[in-house]
């Protein structure tokens, strides 16, 4: 806008708002439009406060005006710009709340340091928090602090405990072939291919409970993995790509089990083409905590305490690796979650993988088992 002479300003720019007062905007150091914090009765008294802003920044005096923001304001602006899934968005904010928010929440970006992130740390492992738990809760914290570092809000992060964001995970199971088949005996009917499933496809419990039977094809031994549920308290159930872009794939399917899934569609999956192949028990959506009671009772029965349904997909992992599956070919078959092996896994050459899940099921094969329904399945 020109000035009161007329002339055009050389820094930053000046306008009159509808109510009469006068607006001052110009181009920080950082490259982003900066806008004064109060409007002012003259366009001279606007003009006058950008020459100090310029003086400012020629002197080296600039402060970026963000720096007083608070570490509860940013993190919240910071997670409305995350791109992440529901589940994982619902499980990150509960960290942040529970354990981040309560000691940082009005603390100014700049005034968070290191010896302060430390008693944080310690404070949350003296109160028992799970080592896991508490490297969670680090890592989002250094993520956060790390953004702010590139919007020029901070010099440095002050997250440097070192080690802070790694916890020793103790080793998952997996399951020998036997193993596998004495929980496939043990679930109902109705869920005994998706145990097996589960083991010998290494799919994910929200990719087996969204395959519809347009997925499977029996022919080609195949299942194609283009959908999975997900289950949060804000949300409830809904349905969503894949975990990735690698998500999406076609898997072979072992050949003995073509049988078992056979059996299952005719007698256990929904009708049509779009129907879904795994089913609760009074024919709704297969939900986990209708899962866990079925689950808990097949493990006591077995005695495989301790195990997790997810641990059914790390003994997939473990059969195709064992089988010579090559890292490429083994991350294509469990879908695995980072860009890099999407653009890389997703083109795997049918023909092997084929190979994998024929080992698979020549592991399957060796094993002595009962027909089915002899054990009351």
């Amino acid at each position: 806008m020109p000035n009161a002479k007329g002339r055009r300003r050389r820094f930053g720019s000046v306008r009159k708002l509808p109510s009469g007062r006068f607006q001052a905007r110009y181009r920080g150091p950082d490259g982003l439009m900066r806008t004064a914090d109060n409007t002012f009765a003259t366009q001279t008294d606007a003009n006058r406060w950008l020459v100090k802003q310029e003086a400012k920044i020629l002197d080296g005096d600039w402060r970026n005006p963000d720096v007083n923001m608070t570490f509860g304001a940013y993190a919240e602006a910071w997670f409305k710009d995350r791109d992440y899934a529901a589940t994982t968005r619902e499980r990150n904010v509960g960290i942040l709340n529970l354990h981040i928010m309560p000691t940082f929440l009005a603390v100014p970006l700049h005034e968070i340091t290191t010896p302060q992130v430390r008693r944080w740390r310690t404070g949350l492992l003296d109160a028992g928090v799970g080592p896991a738990t508490i490297a969670k809760a680090y890592t989002i914290l250094r993520t956060i602090l790390n953004t702010a570092v590139d919007d020029g809000l901070i010099q440095r992060n002050p997250c440097r405990v070192k080690g802070a964001g790694t916890a020793d995970h103790a080793e998952r199971p997996f399951l020998s072939v036997p193993e596998v088949y004495r929980l496939a005996d043990a679930v109902p009917s109705h869920c005994r291919a998706l145990v097996l499933m589960a083991a010998f496809c290494a799919l994910r419990f929200g990719e087996l409970a969204a395959l519809e039977r347009r997925d499977i094809d029996l022919e080609a031994r195949t299942v194609s993995v283009r959908r999975s549920y997900s289950e949060t308290r804000a949300h409830g159930l809904t349905v969503k790509a894949p975990k990735s872009a690698a998500g999406v794939r076609t898997v072979a399917i072992p050949a003995s089990l073509v049988e078992e899934l056979a059996h299952h569609l005719a007698e256990y999956s929904g009708a049509g083409r779009t129907g879904l192949v795994f089913l609760g028990a009074r024919g709704g959506v297969l939900r986990r905590n209708n899962l866990r009671r079925i689950w808990l009772r097949a493990l006591d029965s077995t005695g495989l305490d301790g195990v997790r349904f997810h641990d059914l997909r790390h003994t997939g992992n473990t059969l195709a690796a064992t089988g010579g599956a090559t890292t490429r070919e083994l991350m294509h078959r469990m879908g695995h979650s980072s860009v890099r092996a999407a653009l890389i896994y997703q083109h795997l050459v049918n023909g092997r993988d084929h190979q994998i899940a024929d080992y698979v099921d020549g592991q399957i094969r060796r094993v002595e088992r009962p027909p089915r329904g002899s054990s009351g399945t």
